[in-house]
């Protein structure tokens, strides 16, 4: 029997500023990959503590699991987890004792999400680039999702495989000549670094919507992210359009920076619900240009396949799988 095979069912835990997804795993037979068992999603603003939701997945459950991993945004300071999206704080080790868990693991979403990449079903991930050719041998993927705010992670081949981390979101920002570095210039102000985040995120994008209206002395007609991408899919505002469309084209160019970065042959996966939403107007717009437009490389990002990935329960079956992949498990 191997270890996997032996382990308890677990907790798995996503959590973002808006939603924490909660799952009941195992592990697969024969090695495949973690299961879900249980599943539920809960509204974060709608309960008191991270421990709240938790007892409330743990009654709706037969069994009393004993060991939680938790995938969330942000980063743990001092056995705290420091997250402004998040309507309360997350301390493991506080949380294991209310919850009486034997153990809390923590790990970065991008992370957790990175792992559950062999397990994206292809068919149901509309294609936004076909490689001219396919690849020789697996290569290193790499995840992209905007959100709260903008998460990077590579997966590297092997056995096992490896995950890195990035903090590719804070790189700075480049501009075309020409109306990019008009617009570059209205969200300046004093900064001198603008970062990739603070456009190609929920709050980016209301930002360049806010600065575009002060330009041309508008009221913003928008108060959300969401309110500014249906205004410029349904056309009915011209800022809200542009906003978006230079949202995309940042948002080709720094996929197809990370494609080279990370030789990333196995492909580009742009994850997550504000994405996923915005999947067809992606297609229609300067997105694949500006992921091409890469000089001399544009033969080699030829064959990098990018796809949209509905986020879904993978952040769970990633915090599963990383879990079950440690070197203690194995």
């Amino acid at each position: 029997m191997t270890a996997h095979a032996s382990r308890r069912p677990f907790l798995a835990a996503d959590v973002g500023g808006t939603h924490a997804r909660l799952a009941l795993m195992a592990p697969g037979n024969r090695g495949g990959g973690p299961v879900v068992q249980a599943y539920r999603i809960f509204r974060c603003g709608e309960h008191a503590s991270f421990a709240a939701i938790v007892r409330a997945f743990l009654d709706g459950l037969g069994s009393r699991p004993r060991e939680l991993v938790l995938a969330c945004t942000g980063c743990a300071h001092e056995g705290v987890l420091i997250n402004e999206s998040l309507p309360w704080r997350i301390e493991p080790a506080a949380l294991a004792a209310e919850l009486r868990l034997d153990e809390v693991h923590l790990l970065n979403d991008f992370v957790a999400l990175t792992h559950a990449a062999p397990y994206i079903d292809t068919a149901r991930s509309p294609l936004l680039h076909a490689p001219a050719r396919a690849a020789s041998a697996p290569g290193p993927i790499v995840v992209v999702g905007p959100g709260t705010g903008l998460g990077a992670a590579v997966r590297l081949p092997g056995s096992p495989s490896v995950v890195l981390p990035s903090e590719a979101g804070q790189m700075q920002l480049a501009a075309r000549v020409g109306r990019e570095q008009d617009v570059m210039r209205l969200l300046a102000g004093r900064d001198t670094h603008i970062s990739y985040e603070a456009v190609l995120s929920g709050p980016g994008v209301l930002r360049v919507y806010e600065a575009l209206c002060r330009e041309q002395g508008k009221v913003p007609a928008c108060a959300e992210p969401a309110a500014v991408t249906a205004a410029a899919i349904e056309g009915s505002d011209p800022r809200a359009r542009e906003t978006l469309d230079l949202f995309c084209g940042w948002l080709g160019s720094f996929a197809g920076d990370l494609a080279m970065l990370y030789q990333a042959t196995g492909g580009i996966y742009l994850a997550g619900g504000f994405l996923s939403r915005l999947a067809g107007y992606v297609r229609g717009s300067s997105f694949l240009e500006r992921f091409l437009d890469k000089g001399v490389m544009r033969p080699f990002l030829d064959n990098v396949p990018v796809r949209v990935v509905d986020h879904g329960q993978l952040g769970v079956i990633g915090a599963a799988s990383w879990l079950l992949d440690r070197p203690a498990n194995r």
